[in-house]
């Protein structure tokens, strides 16, 4: 029996996110997840008279072809799926999967070819900037362990946020972007955390629904080398297949000159990558009203209601700030009063108390008037 729930979700997918229209290309990329979902966004693009192509693929075999690889092989990986990317109008990335780790134990040099013959060229500099796109996380049994759910009750949460009324959200983010375009210095205070920037200049891009599913963020990036303070981030994440928690960053002009976790020596080496890893290229806030909790999945995590997130490593191209990397990772601080909360200020105006907007053409953001 089909499952009604896929079918809107393929809609939402399919319609709002990356609003495929007839005669165009659609790449559905599906790593580690069933077959039902992508059947149903194949018939709901081929019904919007759109071409759907689809790449399957699974983590346990990426990590045997890096563990086993040549720099030649993925190489010429990139350069096929290059190729294919470039003829894309739209792409539609679903990931799942029943080990987030599993890429932990696959070297630092051979993450590093994968990054710079694949990552880079097919996602960062061609699918992002070139195609209409939109990725989110397939729910699963392993995917419920980490929200701390049975999988019944994540599904239903899951399905619930992901085709919420996202036209609604864009609206009510619209003060917040504007408010953002506006705003020179940002100061962040918080447990352990003193941070000052300014975002004078970068563009402000607001997300509800098209780019990630589930969303709520507006997002920009700090001028590259006006950071200057220390933040603890107070939710685990994950990079290359590995759990970190407890980060503390420390800046001077923009660079991070300290970095330690539970850790300390991978964060250093990721950080150590290139030169613009030890730089920020996004600052964002989050909003999502039914994400209230990490569940270690930067999809989720870095749209928790009340949270931001400060990203090190490289700048999108429409929020750009110069940093260029190999890397970006999203890294959260939540602010509500259960987290330790905090303040956001703007040209050193309250915005945001323990993660609750206090400006009135914001409240609209607050979870109890966006649900």
């Amino acid at each position: 029996m089909k499952d009604p729930r896929l079918q809107k979700l393929a809609e939402v997918l399919i319609h709002h996110s990356v609003k495929l229209q007839a005669n165009e290309n659609v790449l559905i990329e599906a790593i580690g997840i069933p077959n039902a979902l992508v059947k149903a966004l194949i018939h709901t693009a081929a019904a919007a008279g759109a071409r759907p192509y689809v790449w399957v693929k699974d983590n346990s075999l990426t990590r045997d072809l890096l563990l086993n690889g040549s720099e030649a092989q993925l190489k010429l990986i990139g350069e096929m799926e290059l190729n294919w990317m470039k003829q894309m109008d739209a792409y539609i990335g679903i990931r799942g999967g029943l080990n987030v780790n599993e890429m932990s134990d696959v070297p630092q040099e051979k993450m590093k070819l994968y990054q710079d013959h694949v990552l880079i060229p097919v996602h960062f500099q061609e699918r992002v900037n070139h195609t209409k796109w939109v990725i989110l996380r397939y729910p699963n049994a392993s995917f419920a362990q980490q929200a701390g759910k049975s999988t019944e009750a994540f599904e239903d949460f899951f399905f619930d946020v992901c085709t919420m009324d996202y036209p609604r959200m864009a609206r009510a983010m619209a003060p917040l972007q504007k408010l953002m375009e506006a705003t020179d210095q940002v100061h962040i205070t918080g447990p352990d955390t003193d941070l000052r920037f300014s975002i004078k200049g970068i563009p402000v891009i607001g997300c509800a629904g098209t780019h990630n599913i589930p969303d709520g963020e507006v997002f920009t990036a700090p001028v590259r080398d006006s950071v200057n303070g220390h933040i603890s981030y107070n939710t685990p994440t994950i990079y290359q297949g590995v759990t970190f928690s407890d980060i503390y960053l420390r800046f001077e002009n923009g660079k991070v000159v300290e970095a330690k976790g539970d850790k300390t020596e991978k964060l250093n080496e990721i950080l150590d990558t290139d030169e613009g890893a030890r730089y920020i290229g996004e600052f964002a806030i989050g909003f999502n009203p039914y994400v209230t909790y990490p569940m270690l999945d930067i999809l989720f995590d870095e749209k928790i209601a009340g949270s931001f997130h400060f990203t090190p490593g490289q700048a999108y191209e429409d929020a750009f700030n110069g940093n260029r990397s190999a890397v970006h990772w999203d890294m959260v601080m939540r602010q509500t009063e259960e987290a330790g909360g905090g303040e956001i200020r703007f040209d050193n105006r309250l915005i945001r108390k323990n993660g609750l907007f206090v400006l009135p053409e914001l409240e609209g953001l607050n979870p109890e008037n966006l649900k």
